[in-house]
C-alpha cells in the first residue's frame, strides 16, 4: 500500500496537521487516498479505515509561541468507529486499477451521531489506520450444502486471520479541532485545496480592496 499526495501530507505534518470536526460532519482535507498492489486480482477484499488516539493526552494551542502543548489527560471516548470504503467488497483487480479515495468519510464531534460519521474528540491527536481484509472463498468439490458450509466457515476464518493487513502512515496524524488554531495550517489548506478556490478569490479581492483603499488614503494625504 502507498499513500497518495505524500509530499502534501508531509508538509501538513511538519507544521502539525489539524482536521475540522463539526456536529453535522466535515470531510477531511487532504483526502485519504491510497494505491494498492500485490493483491490476488480475482479475490474479494474489503477496505476500511479507523482512527485511534495517538496518545493519552488532550492538547491546547499556545498562540504566543505557535505550538501545541499538553493540557491534560485525554477525555474518555467510546470504541473507535470503522469507516468501510463504499466500493467494498471488490476484486483485487479493481482495487489495484486506480487510486482509492476515502472521499465519503466525515469527522464529527457529536457522540450521539447516527449518520455513521467518525466520532472524534476535539483537541486530541489521532492516527489514521488503513485495513485490507481478504475474503477469499475456497473452491470445493463436496456436494452437500452442510459440508460446503462447514468447510467454507473453517476456510473463511483461516483466511480472515491470514488476510487482514493494517497500514499506518505516521505523516497522516492530526489534531481534531472545531476551528483551525495555527494560521499556517489555514493558509496551506486554502492554497492546496481545489475546493477552496472561492475562498482564495475572496481573500485576493479583500487584499486588492485593501491596496486600493491604501492608495486612496495616500492620494488624499
Amino acid at each position: 500500500m502507498s499513500l497518495e499526495s505524500r509530499c502534501l501530507w508531509h508538509e501538513f505534518n511538519k507544521i502539525g496537521n489539524e482536521m475540522i470536526v463539526t456536529k453535522a460532519g466535515r470531510r477531511p482535507f487532504p483526502t485519504f487516498q491510497i494505491r494498492l498492489k500485490g493483491m490476488n486480482p480475482d479475490a474479494d477484499y474489503i477496505l476500511m479505515m479507523d482512527f485511534l488516539l495517538a496518545d493519552d493526552k488532550r492538547y491546547r494551542y499556545a498562540f504566543h509561541n505557535s505550538s501545541w502543548i499538553i493540557a491534560g489527560q485525554a477525555d474518555s471516548s467510546g470504541p473507535p468507529r470503522i469507516h468501510v470504503h463504499q466500493d467494498s467488497s471488490a476484486k483485487g483487480g479493481q482495487w489495484m486499477r486506480q487510486t482509492i479515495a476515502f472521499d465519503r468519510l466525515k469527522f464529527t464531534n457529536n457522540p450521539l451521531d447516527d449518520n455513521g460519521h467518525i466520532i472524534l474528540n476535539s483537541m486530541h491527536r489521532y492516527q489514521p489506520r488503513f485495513h485490507v481484509i481478504g475474503c477469499e472463498q475456497p473452491t470445493t468439490t463436496t456436494t452437500t450444502n452442510d459440508q460446503q458450509t462447514s468447510k467454507y466457515h473453517h476456510h473463511h476464518h483461516h483466511h480472515h486471520k491470514r488476510n487482514f493487513r493494517t497500514f499506518i502512515f505516521n505523516e497522516t496524524q492530526f489534531i481534531a479541532v472545531t476551528a483551525y488554531q495555527n494560521h499556517r495550517i489555514t493558509q496551506l489548506k486554502i492554497a492546496s485545496n481545489p475546493f477552496a478556490k472561492g475562498f482564495r478569490q475572496h481573500q485576493q479581492q479583500k487584499q486588492q480592496q485593501q491596496q486600493t483603499d491604501d492608495m486612496t488614503i495616500t492620494r488624499l494625504a
